[in-house]
């Protein structure tokens, strides 16, 4: 029996054989051939007989004998021209594509996460000795004194460490050291104090402002049940959880709030941070607002802005105003901004002009301002900007 197809008819139903095309020969029993015209290509297709079955079941019915007398053709791709043509090997591109692909068995799972494994614990690079000289003088952190180590690292404050170091329960390299001011490298030295040896690493420098509540005093003592220090015992405790790996601070306030005084006050365990803030020649301006028991006149704001002697120094405000009255709030308000930061020293002042406080409040210190927002007992960190606007230059 014989077929035959026209060009135009293969066109539309063979149009994915542009793509190599592999026939599989047990199953074809075709004769395939090819005339071209100048006006049309036709395909005459012969179909074999159809093979007889065996008798015997059992008997394979495809021995090497029946292969021969079968042709096979199984490739038909197009030329450069875009004709369909039929060819008995495949097309170059395929056998580039399979000379070029990779070959080999491909790596198990777990060969691949035991290489990775094996990566993450190579050694790293030795460095040349110029370039960690060059490192330890221009980016290691120098020498320090022990008494500052030791209280950066949370051990007591500068004083009492001081006196752990008189006492002889400091250790440096293996030898009592009764000496403060002895320069140390917590990275490369091995500190002990009381038995237990100094982290390498210190804390990382922590800046938080904190709107005190009346009833709490400024002191980081361990037997102070109402300290300042003691609200940030949730902040401690979450500690590992946000820095892990760090060893905790030990914070402690720049300068100090009495007793009966609310608003704001830094909290750090920068020992230069607060030392260069809470200093008289930052001349850092901090503002209060005192709520008055009785009225008060003109000339108790003069009294006032006259200034009055504290610890024995003359000490006059920058500012003093009287608010206005406010519908929720029956007392007076005085706003008043001091620079020189002594002890009581809004207080003195008051008292000196015959008036008597019934709240004092600070709201501000340099230019950074309480926020409105942040209620009495909790803290917030203080960003670079907040930094530069408490006047620290790091």
């Amino acid at each position: 029996m014989a077929l035959s197809l026209s060009y135009g008819v293969l066109n539309t139903s063979l149009h994915h054989l542009s793509k190599p095309f592999f026939l599989k020969p047990r199953y074809l029993r075709t004769l395939i051939t090819c005339s071209s015209s100048s006006s049309s290509n036709k395909f005459n297709i012969s179909f074999a007989p159809p093979k007889p079955k065996p008798n015997n079941p059992t008997q394979h019915s495809d021995s090497p004998e029946d292969f021969a007398q079968q042709l096979y053709i199984p490739w038909i791709v197009r030329d450069e021209n875009g004709n369909l043509t039929l060819q008995s090997t495949p097309p170059a591109r395929l056998l580039h594509a399979i000379s070029d692909a990779k070959t080999g068995s491909p790596v198990s799972n777990t060969k691949t996460k035991k290489k990775k494994h094996e990566g993450l614990s190579t050694p790293e690079p030795k460095h040349s000795k110029a370039a960690r000289r060059f490192y330890n003088e221009n980016f290691r952190d120098p020498p320090q004194r022990l008494s500052k180590v030791l209280a950066a690292a949370g051990v007591a404050s500068r004083r009492t460490s001081e006196q752990l170091v008189f006492q002889g329960k400091v250790t440096v390299n293996g030898s009592v050291c009764n000496a403060p001011q002895t320069k140390v490298d917590p990275a490369r030295d091995i500190i002990y104090v009381n038995g237990n040896r100094l982290p390498k690493k210190l804390p990382p420098k922590v800046y938080l402002a904190l709107n005190k509540p009346k009833g709490y005093i400024c002191s980081s003592g361990e037997n102070e049940t109402k300290s300042v220090i003691s609200l940030f015992d949730d902040y401690l405790k979450s500690w590992d959880k946000r820095n892990a790996g760090q060893p905790k601070p030990r914070l402690f306030t720049v300068g100090r709030l009495d007793v009966a005084t609310s608003g704001l006050i830094i909290v750090t365990n920068d020992g230069e941070f607060a030392q260069q803030i809470s200093h008289p020649s930052s001349s850092l301006s901090k503002e209060y607002i005192a709520t008055i028991d009785g009225a008060v006149n003109k000339r108790h704001l003069v009294a006032i802005s006259e200034g009055t002697v504290v610890d024995g120094v003359h000490c006059t405000p920058d500012a003093v105003e009287l608010l206005p009255q406010q519908p929720d709030i029956s007392r007076t308000r005085i706003r008043i901004v001091v620079h020189e930061g002594r002890n009581h020293e809004v207080r003195e002042l008051v008292k000196n002009a015959g008036l008597g406080i019934y709240a004092l409040k600070r709201v501000r210190i340099g230019a950074f301002r309480l926020p409105p927002d942040l209620i009495l007992g909790k803290h917030m960190e203080l960003k670079q900007t907040h930094l530069k606007a408490l006047g620290w230059k790091s």
